[in-house]
C-alpha cells in the first residue's frame, strides 16, 4: 500500500463543528433574519440543503452566502475555534509520515472552508495534498469523480487505501477499485459510532496502524 487517501470533515476532523455549524448555528441565524421560528429556519434549511445534495453547491460557502444572505465564510471563521481533529488523527498522520506514505486528503468541502480549517488544525502540514471537489468537477459520491481525481493526483487504486465517513462515497471508490476501503464508524465525538454494514469499519485512524 503506497498511498494514503483520506476523507477530512468526520474522519480526520471532528464533524461535530460541521454539524453545530449547519444544524444548528446556522439556523439560529437564519431564523433572526427573517423572523421566523427556530423549527421553521431549520426545516426551510434541510429542505434547501436536500435540494441541491450530491451537487456541488451543496458544499459551496459562497452559493449559500448569496441563497440564505448570510456570509458562511466569516461565520465559518468566526466559529473556527471549534474546529478540531478527532480523537487519535493527528498521531495517524504522523505515523504515515514517519512510514513515509504518501497522504492526500480528499475533501468535498469548500476551499474557502478548506483554508480555514488548515489554519486552526495544521492539516496541511502532515500530507501531501489537500484536494477540494471544486478542483475535481463534482463530489466524491460521484462515479467520475474517481477517474478524474485519478488523473488529478496520480494514485493506482490497487495500492491504494481510502477511508471516509461517508458509505456512498466510499462505494464509488470502491466501483473504481480502490483496494482497501474502511468507513469511518465514529465521525463526531457527540454522537455514538455507526458502522457500516458494506464496509470495513473502525472507530479510530489508529487502529490501522500496525
Amino acid at each position: 500500500m503506497d498511498h494514503v487517501l483520506l476523507d477530512m470533515d468526520g474522519t480526520l476532523l471532528d464533524r461535530d463543528f460541521d454539524n453545530f455549524f449547519f444544524e444548528e448555528e446556522l439556523p439560529r441565524r437564519y431564523a433572526a433574519l427573517y423572523r421566523l421560528s427556530y423549527e421553521q429556519a431549520r426545516e426551510k434549511l434541510f429542505a434547501l440543503y436536500r435540494s441541491v445534495e450530491g451537487e456541488l453547491a451543496w458544499t459551496d460557502l459562497r452559493y449559500w452566502t448569496r441563497t440564505l444572505g448570510i456570509d458562511l465564510v466569516a461565520m465559518t471563521q468566526e466559529l473556527s475555534g471549534r474546529i478540531s481533529y478527532l480523537p487519535g488523527a493527528e498521531d495517524f498522520l504522523k505515523a504515515l509520515r514517519a512510514q513515509r506514505k504518501r497522504v492526500t486528503v480528499l475533501t468535498n468541502a469548500h476551499a474557502d472552508g478548506v483554508a480555514i480549517k488548515q489554519v486552526q488544525t495544521g492539516i496541511n502540514q502532515h500530507v501531501d495534498r489537500i484536494v477540494n471537489a471544486f478542483e475535481v468537477g463534482c463530489l466524491k459520491m460521484r462515479p467520475d469523480y474517481w477517474p478524474a481525481c485519478q488523473k488529478l493526483v496520480g494514485f493506482d487504486p490497487t495500492r491504494s487505501l481510502y477511508v471516509d465517513d461517508d458509505e456512498v462515497c466510499l462505494d464509488a471508490a470502491r466501483a473504481f477499485g480502490i483496494r482497501y476501503i474502511f468507513h469511518s464508524a465514529k465521525s463526531s465525538t457527540k454522537l455514538p459510532p455507526h458502522p457500516s454494514s458494506r464496509h470495513v469499519p473502525i472507530e479510530n485512524l489508529q487502529a490501522l496502524i500496525p
